[in-house]
């Protein structure tokens, strides 16, 4: 570990970067993404989510590497970037837009909204998105969400999805289902552990998409990063995948086993510090006795991230002195050796949002920092 963020402060020194960024060590990724072709099932395609890999150079990247040009998509502002820099991608939503966001974009006359798929939710958005394509006169694609034991929303039921393809209004045409098990990582050996919860996903699954016609299976998605990977045989001919490409640590789940962390906050340390509480010194000293405040400690340039510290070893936030922003202090070891000048290192927890806080993300690879690449705007 302490080689491996030698090298990467390094990098960073010979590059100039002296404030917060998002580094992302590409020769990792790369790892990962060998791990994704050599695992997937034959018989599914990888779908691309582009909230988790905000930033087109990396899209293109993972996406010439799988060979795939699928995504899902999940804010229009973000979908209508990928349409315009991918002139063959097809996009699947992956939440129900609110029918007036769908219709601020399909007015829009400068991008081909036709290679997007709409995601449907309910018998009420389905009539809605009807509405909407007979008002603009257009036909559009739609996909079903069926809820497969998360209970996040979708038709509950193969019947009830039945029930909403009869009524289907003239100007939409289904192009198939999305499934999504998130829980079944989390379930308990109690209640039969992760394999049974997936397997039982699978089937349910699988008994949706027998409602649906030959011409209306041409998207049969499921799966997420923690689960992708484990699906095998099964109706569906697609997963999607994100944030398993640079591994944040939400994602250290066993259907991940080997891969490895690619993405990094690296921020410049202020100040070294013996720490002391406001107030009297005496409780300063008590807490340190009984271990509740750090003997030694510094100030980072920025803070506040959605990230776990890894480097130095053993740095730590604290709550009695809290978050920051602007300088976050972190506790350190009493034998910690860092310097003012030296790089911290932190952990995304997750890859969405973080990824776009940086404006651009400092590529890795070879033992130096290769390139930059802009990462989407949070708009």
């Amino acid at each position: 570990m302490s080689t491996y963020f030698s090298t990467l402060s390094d990098a960073l020194k010979t590059a100039g970067i002296f404030q917060p960024c998002l580094l992302l060590d590409r020769d990792r990724l790369d790892g990962n993404i060998a791990l994704v072709k050599e695992r997937l099932d034959p018989g599914l395609a990888v779908r691309l989510v582009d909230k988790s890999l905000a930033c087109m150079p990396l899209l293109a990247y993972i996406a010439k590497a799988l060979g795939s040009e699928r995504f899902m998509t999940f804010h229009p502002p973000i979908s209508e970037a990928v349409l315009k820099a991918f002139p063959d991608a097809d996009l699947l939503y992956g939440k129900p837009m609110p029918i007036g966001a769908a219709r601020a974009a399909l007015v829009k006359t400068d991008t081909d909204w036709s290679r997007v798929c709409w995601l449907i939710d309910s018998e009420e958005r389905l009539a809605e998105y009807g509405a909407l394509a007979g008002e603009l006169g257009i036909g559009l694609r739609i996909v079903f969400e069926i809820d497969v034991g998360l209970h996040r929303g979708g038709f509950a039921n193969p019947d009830a999805l039945s029930k909403a393809l009869s009524a289907l209004p003239a100007r939409l045409h289904c192009e198939g289902v999305m499934a999504y098990e998130a829980h079944a990582p989390l379930i308990p050996g109690l209640f039969g552990g992760p394999a049974k919860a997936l397997a039982k996903a699978s089937a349910q699954a699988s008994a949706f998409v027998a409602c649906l016609g030959a011409d209306q299976r041409r998207i049969l998605n499921i799966g997420g990063s923690k689960t992708a990977l484990l699906h095998h045989g099964g109706a569906a001919n697609e997963v999607s995948m994100g944030s398993a490409f640079v591994l944040p640590s939400d994602f250290d789940t066993p259907g991940l086993d080997d891969f490895q962390p690619a993405a990094f906050i690296a921020t410049p340390i202020l100040k070294m510090v013996e720490p002391m509480l406001p107030g009297p010194p005496a409780v300063t000293r008590l807490l340190q006795a009984l271990g509740r405040f750090p003997r030694k400690g510094c100030y980072l340039y920025g803070g506040k991230w959605m990230a776990e510290p890894v480097f130095p070893e053993g740095m730590k936030a604290n709550g009695l002195l809290g978050l920051s922003s602007n300088q976050q202090f972190m506790g350190l070891p009493a034998d910690a050796t860092a310097k003012p000048g030296d790089y911290a290192f932190l952990r995304p927890t997750q890859s969405e949002a973080v990824l776009q806080q940086f404006g651009s993300i400092a590529v890795f690879s070879g033992g130096r920092i290769a390139d930059r690449w802009p990462a989407l705007p949070m708009a």
